[in-house]
């Protein structure tokens, strides 16, 4: 009866309660954005969240990342509710963390460690295990102290102190010997990569980049005929998928890339800058926008920024507006969407030119988008072989 127990509770997603603070840097509805994405973080690891906890802070308490009157709130909400797991918005350090733990008795997670967990789902090729577990062991490193709070009670006990100690100091060694070797397996890896793309020759490079969950891989279908894995949740991508495509008998290769997103840790982008070669490498961008999301603005910008952090921000780019079919203006007098002219006439359009907006599930205005898109290849193809002419179009997705 008790391994059917344990069976029955394990197939249950966890309950958690997110927790963020609103400081007078970020606005009211900027911080429901983050935990509306912070909610879908938790979705895509399997989670459900039950409630939400905000608290207007001038900065977060060093202690316990929200007010001692607010942890209480917290507190009784975890304990009469039976709630699994406390996710917090922001990244804890390792005094908050074990103070939180000590104080709620549950597990606690922040926004890195949740996207940790899903990087660890969600990697299939060695490379990007590799580039998770060495994340991992990057994040672990300074928290090791709270996997070893069952001795602070003996800090001052005969014998005691010492051996937590040297635990310890060897669990932080093991760490940094693993990290090591993690290093030296992704240069391996890197300088095949390296070498494999060198054998594709001068072809095209375009990759799709930008925002988790904004369509790039049902692009990347339509445009290849493949079949790369889409969901619609976030980091649905996590290794580069490369193909080769066939355009009005233009050949180029097509790469789709994980999703960027805010906040994401520092540790996590250097770990990951190596399957972004294939950004770096692109003769040009396709940045995705998923415009139909209330704030795809901040999406483009975060996008941006990642872009200039990895040397890619000077590539030529062609701006994709997708999801058109779910774009609703709250604006307009009847709550009508915008039509295809209003956008391009907008300023979303005129200040990420050139622009296209499509609807990729629904092929809408996909016309458009191939023709810009093939013109900008050929235009770099024809430079690289200025005597070869492109008859009898076929191949068109």
């Amino acid at each position: 009866m008790a391994r059917q127990k344990y069976y029955d509770t394990a197939i249950k997603p966890e309950r958690a309660v997110l927790v963020g603070i609103i400081t007078p840097d970020e606005s009211e509805e900027r911080e429901r954005e983050y935990l509306a994405e912070l909610e879908f973080l938790l979705h895509t690891a399997g989670g459900v969240t039950e409630r939400i906890f905000t608290q207007k802070m001038l900065r977060p308490d060093r202690a316990t990342f929200v007010g001692s009157g607010k942890l209480e709130e917290i507190k009784y909400y975890v304990k009469s509710e039976e709630i699994d797991l406390v996710v917090f918005d922001d990244e804890l350090s390792p005094s908050q963390l074990r103070n939180i733990e000590k104080e709620l008795e549950v597990k606690i997670l922040d926004r890195s460690n949740l996207i940790l967990d899903i990087f660890a789902k969600r990697a299939q090729s060695a490379q990007a295990k590799t580039q998770v577990e060495l994340a991992q062991l990057q994040y672990l490193l300074p928290r090791l102290t709270r996997m070893w709070t069952h001795l602070e009670r003996q800090k001052g006990g005969i014998g005691m102190r010492g051996p937590g100690e040297s635990q310890i100091e060897s669990d932080r060694r093991m760490i940094q010997t693993k990290i090591s070797l993690l290093k030296e397996k992704l240069k391996l890896i890197d300088r095949q990569n390296e070498t494999q793309r060198k054998n594709r020759g001068e072809l095209v490079r375009v990759a799709l980049v930008g925002y988790t969950n904004v369509g790039k891989s049902t692009i990347m279908n339509m445009i290849s005929k493949s079949d790369v894995f889409a969901e619609n949740k976030l980091f649905a991508t996590l290794d580069t998928t490369v193909r080769k495509v066939v355009v009005e008998n233009i050949p180029f290769l097509l790469s789709d890339t994980v999703g960027f997103i805010r906040k994401l840790p520092h540790h996590l982008v250097e770990c990951f800058k190596s399957t972004l070669d294939e950004v770096r490498e692109a003769d040009i961008l396709l940045h995705v926008v998923d415009i139909s999301h209330p704030g795809f603005e901040d999406q483009i910008r975060t996008v941006n920024e990642t872009l200039k952090d990895i040397g890619a921000a000077d590539k030529p780019t062609l701006t994709i507006f997708n999801k058109i079919d779910s774009y609703e203006h709250e604006d307009t007098e009847h709550g009508e969407a915008l039509t295809l002219e209003d956008f391009r006439n907008s300023w979303m359009s005129k200040h990420n030119l050139p622009a296209v907006f499509i609807s990729a599930i629904h092929r809408e205005n996909v016309e458009e988008f191939r023709n810009l898109l093939v013109s900008k290849v050929r235009e770099i193809h024809m430079q690289r072989y200025p005597y070869i002419t492109f008859d009898n179009p076929q191949d068109e997705y």
